[in-house]
């Protein structure tokens, strides 16, 4: 398959920021595609070269881009600085100058798929010494038998900036139309997908096998299962009278949540974001290999930092010194961690996801050998308010975020990926307004002006809303940003840096910079009012009103560890906007 027909496809999903188009466009493209490379296109089309806990990203700098470019375009390195600064896209002043290259490519070979994605592979695979310039090699060779429309892609994917505005629903969509007998059917491919997190795979076996290929998928110990989330609530009434008057109320500690595979005496540890966090943790993973009695499982955890001399709790922040790549030995003896195990997924060959939650508790409890650092999430069942109140009053005198209240009903099974009613969040923070803070995502930014001339003044933010796949504007923030934060934001963002409002971002202001919906930062509001320019639960309230946070102040919490879709929901909003008024009317 030529790479050209890639390209081609590339080129009209960008211009379209109609949802349905994409899909039709995506559709066409991967019904043209032989089933033995689907799953390559489907990664290519996402911007990468394997599912994200594989841990192995391109890695091209724009300066290195900038010189293999320069050796296959004949031009010089200065010439290509100056135009990416005119463009602001690698891609397009790749396709500048491969149109108009000085050197002629004697023998030029028409581009494939697969020639492009193992010359990206091997660009991946490379290291050590000499790393540098056999990625440099490669690339320019690449560059040197590309169409100016193929170079314009082939940059963006390798500097990781493909900016095509596809999510991985619509993928899911436009597959379950070419090979799983139409849109009604996604669910069987999301439940895949959510249980392997590897949207390749997913496409392969339903171009290969169908729907019931798809509907026989089997969860594997080494690919993360995408994390069930939780809603929220306000006060024990209301989460008891949502879990049918019972429920498992657990501790939530504040900590990184990770999902633990085990395989015989192998342990690798996921975050909620899916990356393989394994090197962070060391002393996690032998605790794991102690602990948990059974060959083969899948297991959820609270991994949370502990004050070496007291053993008490040390806060999320604290453990956040964690996540780096040098430095580790001497990070484990200042940040020791304690783990919290909560759920059980998979253990021996046994798929518990489909199991209700107290089954699901009862094989952890099976399986796991406690100690002073390895425990079971501490738990009570509780049926009335008073005993749910005193045990969140435990919870946060502990040390804890407050209780996550999770159903015992027949249906209570593992909602991969999903946010239900399943499991309720009950924090502290909640008792009084907008005390407690949201995570919400940049989708746009303001020009500074006088102090902050050259960088962001303010930044457009945006809660999520799962039913409609998009992110709704909520709030428009320039407060809490130190000097530091106003330097390095225009760095961060860069990447993620687009022409125009994102297909996936509702909004009626006009920034004047747009970026992809990624990166998620915490904010804390006075409180939540009736809004004419913000579109987050447009009408749910009030005919023609959105909900906007006042006065909101970053708290300098970059969340890393979550993805876009983690960030606080439009539902909770409104929830919180409604607990305000019942506390005015009280």
């Amino acid at each position: 398959m030529r790479y050209a027909v890639i390209a081609e496809a590339y080129e009209k999903i960008e211009a379209t920021t109609k949802r349905l188009e994409m899909t039709d466009l995506l559709v066409n493209l991967l019904k043209n595609t032989p089933k033995e490379i689907i799953n390559k296109v489907v990664y290519l089309t996402q911007g990468k070269i394997y599912p994200d806990f594989v841990n192995l990203e391109i890695g091209v700098a724009e300066k290195l881009a900038i010189k293999a470019l320069a050796r296959a375009s004949g031009r010089k390195e200065s010439e290509i600085e100056e135009d990416v600064k005119k463009t602001g896209d690698i891609g397009e002043t790749a396709q500048n100058f491969i149109t108009n290259k000085k050197q002629v490519t004697f023998f030029q070979q028409p581009l494939t798929v697969q020639r492009v994605y193992e010359i990206l592979d091997k660009m991946a695979r490379t290291s050590g010494s000499g790393a540098v310039d056999l990625k440099m090699a490669l690339l320019a060779g690449l560059l040197a038998d590309a169409t100016p429309k193929e170079a314009k892609y082939i940059m963006r994917t390798v500097t990781g900036n493909l900016r095509l505005g596809i999510a991985d629903m619509t993928v899911l969509d436009a597959l379950a139309i070419a090979y799983g007998g139409g849109k009604e059917n996604r669910g069987y491919l999301e439940r895949a997908y959510n249980v392997s997190s590897d949207l390749g795979r997913v496409a392969k076996v339903v171009a290969e096998k169908g729907l019931e290929g798809v509907k026989k998928f089997e969860i594997s110990v080494g690919e993360p299962i995408r994390a069930m989330l939780c809603e929220r609530l306000s006060s024990p009434e209301e989460i008891l009278e949502k879990l049918g008057g019972k429920c498992i109320a657990e501790y939530k500690y504040d900590g990184e949540r990770i999902q633990a595979h085990k395989k015989s005496d192998e342990v690798t540890l996921f975050s909620r974001r899916l990356e393989n966090i394994s090197s962070q943790y060391p002393d996690a993973v032998e605790l794991l290999k102690k602990y948990v009695n059974a060959k083969d499982s899948i297991l959820e955890a609270e991994c949370v930092a502990i004050d070496p001399d007291t053993g008490e709790m040390r806060p999320f922040q604290e453990l956040m010194h964690r996540r780096r790549k040098y430095g580790i030995e001497k990070a484990m003896e200042e940040y020791p961690v304690s783990l919290f195990m909560f759920d059980a997924l998979y253990v021996d060959g046994k798929d518990l996801t489909l199991e209700p939650c107290p089954i699901r508790r009862q094989a952890l409890e099976k399986i796991i050998g406690e100690s002073e650092r390895v425990q079971i999430a501490k738990c009570i069942i509780a049926d009335n308010v008073k005993e749910l109140e005193m045990f969140f009053l435990e919870a946060i005198e502990e040390g804890c975020e407050g209780l996550v209240c999770k159903s015992m009903a027949k249906d209570s099974v593992y909602q991969a990926g999903a946010r239900g009613w399943l499991w309720i969040k009950y924090k502290r923070d909640y008792k009084s307004e907008m005390t407690d803070t949201v995570d919400l995502v940049v989708v746009g930014a303001f020009h500074g002006r006088g102090r902050r001339a050259g960088t962001y003044g303010a930044l457009l933010l945006a809660a999520y809303n799962p039913e409609k796949d998009v992110f709704e504007t909520v709030t428009k923030c320039g407060t809490g940003f130190t000097d530091e934060d106003l330097a390095k934001l225009p760095k961060m963002l860069q990447k993620h840096k687009i022409a125009h409002k994102h297909s996936r971002v509702q909004s009626i202001i006009e920034a004047d910079v747009w970026f992809e919906p990624v990166v998620v930062i915490e904010i804390l509001g006075a409180e939540i009012t009736l809004s004419p320019v913000h579109v987050c639960a447009i009408d749910v309230i009030r005919k023609g009103s959105g909900l906007a946070i006042r006065f909101p102040r970053f708290t300098r919490n970059y969340r890393l560890d979550k993805g876009a879709e983690d960030a606080t929901t439009v539902e909770e909003i409104v929830g919180m906007y409604r607990s305000q008024l019942k506390k005015i009317v009280e």
